[in-house]
């Protein structure tokens, strides 16, 4: 399963509104991807969204407390590039790490969560 969460521009969204599910090649294959909706006052947490799925939907049950999760992490550096001033290129970077951790945010258990990355120059 691919799971994308969507934050959408109004505090709640409804409940029938929450889920979209999508086939990823052929429908028997396995492969879904799956768009969580939710309002920015909702905080999201993926095993509970993955709880809550129909398994008619998804191809079958989903295991969440045997899910494994993996999350991307992009990591700025400063480039050559001339696209701002380098301090404001050093303020933004700064700004960068003051962000939450994603495996809480999504209410992820560290355990069974990969974090891959990679880095873009600003």
């Amino acid at each position: 399963m691919i799971l994308s969460l969507e934050t959408q521009p109004v505090p709640r969204v409804a409940e029938a509104d929450r889920v979209g599910i999508d086939a990823v090649g052929y429908t028997e294959d396995g492969i879904i991807h799956v768009t969580a909706y939710h309002g920015y006052m909702e905080p999201p947490n993926v095993p509970h969204i993955l709880r809550r799925l129909d398994p008619a939907r998804t191809e079958g049950p989903i295991s969440v407390d045997d899910a494994s999760y993996f999350l991307s992490k992009i990591e700025l550096k400063t480039g050559d590039a001339r696209t701002m001033a380098a301090w404001h290129k050093r303020l933004f970077i700064a700004t960068s790490f003051i962000t939450s951790d994603a495996a809480d945010y999504f209410g992820l258990p560290r355990e069974r969560t990969v974090i891959m990355g990679s880095q873009v120059e600003v």
